[in-house]
């Protein structure tokens, strides 16, 4: 087992350590990921609401740091020229440590990332109207006076969306709050300021979707999906950004991941966020000892244990099913407009085509010859 030979040598490998931590590989969901997500946010109407939702470890934080770096570079002109403007605001819904979500400290969270000054000192300030001054999340919910320096800074500083990451927090509430509570905040601070807000979190996002006709027609889904080791396509995927890992390995002899790949997409489920990980785990425990090579017992050693993925596989598996259409409920939705079920459609479209049948006995219509038929090898005798 071959050691460091000096600090320098320690130092040399932690400096590749960490710059394999910030790697990111732009594989194939996660492109498609962003430039839907993004597409999203320039075509929608400015008070939307779009929820990007996918399996925990698939590397949402990832998509936002990149449609973040993307929306900034695009804003750049327009910055030049107005100063005041901030391309985007980027903040995460933290979990909270009472149980019920804390809105007051959320708020001071998004002033601070739009570095607005003397945030402590902030307080309710007088209203033209009383909807103006009005924050009700629950009934002795504190926060109004930052919820109305939050809008008041949205409309100054005028970004063009505001990503919330680990959204799924905003259900965490008190026994007796409605969740149409919790997002209806989300929605009229979108709708007041005119500003896109878009939601990330794991498949618990989707009890949001539906919780009254109004939030249905302003959201719009964004699905960051898993790869599947029952598709070619995302098979191939996967194994390519194995490839793009092995070439980052901050180790003297590169692994094979390729040939372990079963076992890798096993303990990760096709998510690539807790590929990487896990691949930093193992890393840091191999580099901690000397070594210089990675090999499966390391992989397995610094695994996601059999039960911890069959909680994640269960859990994505659910949400997979409740994102999917089927065709009854399709059928279910058109009978209760008055229309033909899809099965009364697709029925009749198969049906249209084949050749009709008549009754027994009845001829089949056809075009009748027209003049004198001429026959064949006949000859006309003249008296």
């Amino acid at each position: 087992m071959a050691k460091p030979e000096s600090a320098a040598t320690l130092e040399h490998w932690t400096t590749r350590l960490k710059q394999f931590q910030e790697y990111t590989v732009a594989h194939p969901h996660l492109v498609e990921a962003k430039d839907r997500l993004v597409a999203t946010i320039r075509e929608s109407a400015p008070n939307s609401l779009i929820l990007v939702i996918g399996p925990t470890g698939v590397g949402k934080s990832t998509l936002r740091g990149r449609v973040e770096q993307l929306l900034t570079t695009e804003s750049l002109p327009e910055m030049e020229s107005d100063p005041a403007r901030i391309p985007v605001v980027s903040v995460e819904a933290v979990a909270p440590p009472s149980g019920s979500f804390n809105w007051r400290d959320h708020f001071k969270r998004m002033l601070s990332a739009m570095d607005e000054p003397l945030i402590e000192r902030k307080r309710m300030l007088p209203c033209e109207s009383e909807s103006d001054a009005v924050f009700t999340p629950g009934p002795k919910a504190p926060g109004g006076e930052y919820y109305r320096a939050v809008e008041q800074a949205l409309r100054y500083r005028r970004p063009g969306a505001v990503l919330i990451d680990e959204a799924q927090h905003l259900a965490k509430m008190s026994s007796g709050r409605r969740l149409l509570d919790q997002l209806d905040v989300i929605k009229s601070l979108a709708n007041r300021t005119g500003t896109v807000h878009a939601l990330f979190g794991t498949y618990d996002l989707l009890a949001f979707r539906n919780l009254s006709g109004q939030l249905s027609r302003r959201s719009v889904d964004v699905h960051f999906r898993r790869y599947r080791a029952d598709n070619g396509e995302d098979r191939k995927a996967f194994m390519n950004v194995l490839r793009s890992f092995e070439r980052q390995i901050p180790l003297a002899e590169p692994p094979d991941l390729v040939a372990n790949w079963e076992f890798l997409y096993e303990r990760s489920i096709g998510c690539v966020g807790i590929l990487k990980e896990w691949l930093v785990r193992t890393l840091t425990a191999i580099l901690r000892r000397g070594s210089t090579t990675l090999n499966l017992r390391d992989l397995t050693a610094h695994a996601l244990t059999v039960s911890q993925c069959e909680k994640i596989l269960a859990e994505i598996t659910e949400g997979e099913t409740r994102l999917a259409e089927s065709d009854g409920a399709r059928s279910r939705f058109r009978l209760a407009l008055g229309l033909s079920s899809t099965e009364t459609v697709q029925e009749a479209a198969k049906t249209a085509h084949l050749p009709q049948r008549g009754r027994p006995g009845q001829r089949r219509p056809t075009r009748d010859p027209i003049g004198v038929p001429q026959l064949a090898h006949a000859e006309i005798r003249t008296a």
